[in-house]
């Protein structure tokens, strides 16, 4: 028999959140119990369950036999003193909504669209927790977008929106950082919007189960050196999950491990007076409430990454 992708089974199994780490050099993964402490397993180690990702595209019975392995045989994991991953390694899509809050729509002196805007960021441009977002060389109108990530655990095309969350296996966050002059020479954002190490994922999977339905009611808070940038509820989304999930499969089939970033709010640094941008020595800091919180230094571009002259 396959992996149990049974619509309703999310709801139904278990309650956990993972993290993604890296210590002396290997990779492991960890979970948190019902006090919040972690306990995880290096990849070296015999009982050691898989890769998030892996896991994920396995199926939910597999992530509830990890989280009981990593409670039952994981050592201690302080997250203070190990490296801090991605969640998972993203193989498959990565795809952002656009203008999908009103205010944020207004502030960018757009309308609000009728249908979901999307573009794709691609791997290359994504950064963990505590990684630095790298303002290049090039531009330093390096702005900041804090995000809900939606985590699609069962493929599927075609899907209906009745049936969408059973689609959704968990959730995370994103700083879709993104360098304003570039994205808007076109139409086109892509360009903008895929600056290497300037997509920040992470550092908390949250299962479904743990949250409302299509996340809904979560506080959502962007912080820059501690100030409060962006603050609204994910309530306040123009597309909901289970509308991006029906409207996004029309054309193309959701693969288990897709990410959807589901759209940042007002408050961003490019339609301030004057504008806000993010430079060598700040602190940005995304909230989402029940989830965590993905914090990043920024950094500018170095001389290490000097352009081939040949």
């Amino acid at each position: 028999s396959g992996p149990d992708r049974s619509p309703g089974v999310i709801a139904e199994v278990y309650e956990v959140r993972f993290t993604t780490y890296e210590k002396n050099g290997c990779v492991g993964l960890a979970v948190a119990d019902s006090a919040t402490r972690w306990k995880g397993l290096l990849q070296s180690h015999t009982a050691y369950p898989g890769a998030l990702g892996d896991l994920i595209v396995t199926g939910n019975a597999a992530l509830k036999k990890a989280a009981e392995t990593l409670l039952h045989d994981g050592e201690p994991v302080d997250l203070a003193k190990v490296k801090t991953l991605q969640p998972f390694v993203v193989h498959g899509k990565i795809l952002c909504v656009g203008l999908n809050y009103a205010d944020h729509a207004a502030e960018s002196s757009m309308t609000a669209p009728e249908f979901p805007v999307l573009f794709a960021r691609f791997t290359s441009s994504l950064i963990a927790h505590n990684e630095p977002i790298v303002r290049p060389r090039v531009s330093e109108k390096l702005d900041y977008e804090g995000e809900l990530v939606a985590v699609i655990g069962m493929g599927g095309r075609h899907i209906s929106k009745a049936r969408a969350l059973d689609h959704i296996i968990g959730y995370s966050i994103f700083n879709d950082g993104s360098i304003r002059d570039y994205q808007l020479r076109t139409t086109q954002w892509t360009v903008g919007k895929n600056f290497d190490a300037t997509g920040a994922f992470g550092p908390l999977f949250v299962t479904a189960d743990e949250l409302p339905p299509g996340a809904r009611g979560l506080k959502l808070v962007t912080r820059l050196n501690g100030q409060v940038m962006q603050s609204a509820s994910t309530d306040d989304l123009i597309f909901d999950i289970p509308t991006l999930v029906a409207g996004i499969s029309e054309a193309m089939t959701l693969n288990p491990g897709d990410i959807i970033v589901t759209g940042t709010p007002s408050g961003v640094g490019g339609a301030r007076k004057p504008p806000v941008w993010m430079k060598a020595g700040d602190v940005c800091e995304v909230e989402v409430e029940r989830i965590g919180i993905l914090r990043n230094p920024i950094d500018d571009e170095t001389a290490l990454a000097a352009p081939d002259k040949h």
